[in-house]
């Protein structure tokens, strides 16, 4: 095997093994130097797939146990999860998936390299353990990711205090669960265990759950998960967590200066997730970092020649960086196209979609009715409730509304939230909507299919004019 390449591509996760297809359809001859033992990254082996795997165990499970309204009769009685065959499931559907890219890698003509990599100089790509050798290759791509990060004064042992990595392996449903953080990792674990059985508070430092998203949506999610039994605890800060004979003793304080202590089974920590940089000889290379993450341009060139970066790993220096997968894919391929010389333009991260998959799930674009208002607009704001619907009606799936915020003086669509049944998939609409530049006109002229939960997002439209039909 050549150990010289147009490209080599540093990580193998939704950024990187996206930007490495894409560059080898475009003709290069390219390489992956991949640690893990499988292709695909935290998203596929770590977060996005496993965790939604689960969540559709817990969906699954919420029907069973409505089973009485749906007319089905469960003779045994009362519906269990079995966590050992969840597992077995969930492991099945990431391992399909990591041999689907192992596929993709052979039908492009992309080799794998297996080991750890380290930038070593103009064009030059050592790599450690496993196939260790040095590359030669024309570009660089760095798309390492990230990993989870914690709090000070709080230590991960991986066992009573757990990463999200922990959280999608558990055997067993833990009797309770504090889980530090509600942005989409905490609620989504939140939505899981609580449906598998557990007592769960979360605790979030700023004021409300959720808090990147629409105020209407996090107050919505708060209202739904009080009445579901999960405790929401926000405004509060963790000051300490310590590991007892029975699981883990936290101690916490609110906005207000009150103090109180919280018991479970099990902490888990979801505050967010860090750069992985460490071992690479990123500032060696010359490399800009900026907190551990790769300073790049809208480009994403690092600034030394031939070298650039994608995914979590990087900053723009526009504040933070979505850590999505479908975020570092398209970067993946607006880079390798620029590389193969095409014309690209800058993505336009007011267009990413947000997708969190709680129950009631969350779908969110665009400019969030406060943001707008920031930005000078004056804005009108059409929402419309999933429960009106005669398709959420038979569903029984009756939380949530779709919200449009838009421009007074153009009527242009500048924010799409909802949350809600199928929210992840609806808001796919409201994405082309941004993209297309649409008026809330052009969307109340579009014709929705009737009985669809979509209709809610015309309604939307309809009541931004002050003209909803069903409400």
């Amino acid at each position: 095997m050549s150990n010289a390449y147009d490209l080599v591509v540093i990580g193998a996760g939704t950024g990187g093994y996206v930007a490495a297809i894409r560059a080898a359809q475009l003709g290069m001859n390219v390489a992956v130097v991949e640690k893990q033992k499988a292709l695909g990254g935290t998203c596929l082996i770590w977060g996005c797939i496993p965790t939604k795997a689960l969540l559709e165990h817990a969906h699954a499970l919420k029907v069973v146990q409505q089973a009485k309204d749906w007319g089905v009769t469960i003779p045994a009685g009362e519906a269990v999860i079995d966590m050992g065959l969840v597992q077995t499931r969930k492991d099945k559907v990431v391992s399909g998936l990591t041999r689907g890219v192992e596929y993709l890698f052979k039908k492009n003509k992309i080799a794998w390299v297996k080991g750890t990599a380290r930038l070593a100089g103009k064009g030059r790509v050592e790599v450690a353990e496993g196939d260790a050798q040095t590359l030669e290759a024309k570009e660089i791509i760095v798309a390492t990711g990230s990993s989870p990060r914690s709090v000070p004064g709080i230590e991960i042992d991986h066992m009573t205090i757990i990463t999200s990595d922990e959280a999608i392996h558990l055997k067993a449903v833990p009797k309770s669960l504090i889980i530090l953080g509600s942005g989409a990792v905490g609620v989504e674990f939140a939505s899981i265990y609580r449906r598998f059985g557990s007592e769960v508070t979360i605790v979030e430092l700023l004021p409300r759950l959720v808090p990147v998203e629409d105020e209407a949506v996090s107050a919505e999610l708060e209202k739904s998960f009080r009445k579901q039994g999960i405790t929401s605890l926000t405004g509060t800060k963790v000051t300490k967590a310590a590991v007892t004979k029975n699981g883990v003793e936290v101690e916490a304080e609110s906005s207000g200066g009150r103090t109180q202590k919280l018991a479970a089974e099990l902490l888990l920590v979801a505050t967010g997730r860090g750069p992985v940089t460490t071992g690479l000889g990123a500032e060696e290379a010359g490399l800009t970092l900026e907190k551990g993450y790769i300073r790049v341009d809208e480009m994403y060139r690092t600034g030394v020649e031939g070298i650039s970066a994608i995914g979590d790993v990087i900053t723009l220096g526009k504040g933070p960086h979505p850590q999505l997968a479908h975020v570092s894919s398209a970067e993946g391929i607006l880079v390798a196209e620029r590389l193969a010389g095409h014309d690209v333009k800058p993505l336009n991260y007011d267009h990413v979609p947000g997708c969190t998959y709680c129950d009631p799930e969350i779908g969110s674009v665009g400019l969030t009715e406060a943001e707008a208002k920031s930005r000078g607009y004056d804005v009108k704001i059409g929402t419309f409730p999933f429960g009106v619907l005669g398709r959420a009606k038979m569903a029984n799936e009756t939380e949530g509304f779709v919200k449009i915020v838009a421009d007074r003086k153009y009527d242009e669509i500048l924010g799409v939230h909802m949350i809600g049944p199928r929210s992840t998939e609806l808001v796919a609409e409201a994405v082309v909507a941004l993209r297309l530049e649409y008026t809330v006109e052009e969307l109340v002229k579009t014709i929705h299919a009737h009985p669809t939960f979509s209709e809610a997002i015309a309604e939307a439209a309809h009541a931004a004019h002050g003209a909803a039909i069903h409400m």
